[in-house]
């Protein structure tokens, strides 16, 4: 196994006025694993910890709790210089295409920063044949080199930002909800981009999105998160196919559907009211106090992940009661 977190956590110290504060978990208890050449999609809301995951696993936000490993080594505990070492076999690619390139930079020198942190014996000649090659890889002209960010369309410069990520040849990639700030004709290629260079280096994605159908064309594991707590884990085709947490459901339901005449006569159950302030989750279930399922024990314990199938995890208390859908609930 490449990647294998288990009951990670991961809080921030909230100033709450004059000699107080208080504690925002944004991940509690998270637990996923990810294989080599794979791609795990991690879905949910806004504000629901997905980010904040993957940073924390690849060092870039503190870990309060949890083991970590990296191809068997535990490694949640690493100093800074200990995680610089490994930064070559992490790389990340942020969501917004032109923040995340600074605009007084050529493209090669952006894309080039990795090589001069981690083969500074490389000669210039040598670095920029690198940086042409892998600019050509993501479907650019290595003449692109010599110009600068805000020359480019967002999409472009979202290939920049791959190329940067993928120049050292890397283990892992966390794509940051690489696609939302997209075209959705521009989202498909470079979606299709991931899969060639995941196919061709043999890369494995921590691929975060709120966008469902992105994930089920990339992905090969899915984890459902909400409020930092996973709600659901599995192959993808368990999870769009026979998918069991309520929340889950909600999420695929949300999800419109081209043909205009099956789009029409949906029956669809969606979430209700707002997402709950992480500062105060609710007790037991986090869903609960959205959940059209919930009863008395949602808010007296919480619900621990089980598998409901092999490699297929729920938390849920009730998800035994209505395996075919939401749409159809047995009285309570």
């Amino acid at each position: 196994m490449l990647l294998e977190g288990r009951d990670l956590a991961v809080r921030y110290r909230v100033s709450g006025g004059l000699l107080r504060s208080r504690w925002l978990t944004a991940v509690d208890g998270a637990s996923l694993s990810l294989s080599s050449g794979g791609t795990l999609g991690v879905v949910g809301e806004s504000g629901c910890g997905k980010s904040t995951l993957g940073r924390a696993l690849i060092g870039l936000a503190p870990l309060a709790a949890g083991e970590l490993r990296w191809q068997g080594q535990r490694v949640d505990g690493l100093s800074a210089r200990g995680w610089r070492r490994l930064r070559r076999e992490l790389q990340i690619v942020f969501q917004d295409p032109l923040g995340s390139l600074d605009p007084r930079m050529t493209v090669g020198q952006s894309v080039a920063e990795p090589l001069a942190v981690f083969e500074p014996s490389l000669s210039r000649a040598a670095r920029r044949t690198r940086v042409g090659e892998t600019l050509e890889r993501v479907g650019l002209p290595a003449g692109a080199a010599d110009r600068y960010p805000h020359e480019f369309s967002g999409g472009q410069c979202q290939r920049i930002g791959i190329a940067r990520a993928v120049i050292l040849k890397p283990r892992l990639v966390v794509c940051d909800e690489p696609v939302s700030a997209l075209d959705v004709s521009v989202q498909g290629q470079v979606v299709n981009l991931l899969r060639e260079l995941r196919d061709d280096l043999g890369l494995a994605y921590l691929f975060i999105s709120h966008n469902l159908a992105v994930v089920r064309h990339l992905s090969t594991e899915v984890v459902v998160m909400y409020l930092g707590r996973v709600m659901e884990s599995g192959p993808r085709d368990a999870i769009y196919g026979r998918p069991l947490h309520p929340y889950t459901r909600m999420l695929l339901d949300a999800v419109p559907v081209a043909d205009p005449q099956i789009e029409r006569h949906r029956t669809r159950t969606l979430p209700s009211g707002e997402l709950p302030s992480p500062l105060s989750p609710p007790d037991g279930c986090v869903f609960r106090t959205r959940c059209p399922l919930a009863e008395a024990r949602c808010a007296e314990r919480r619900p621990l992940l089980q598998e409901a199938a092999p490699g297929h995890r729920i938390a849920c208390h009730r998800w035994r009661e209505w395996p075919t859908g939401l749409n159809t609930p047995p009285d309570r």
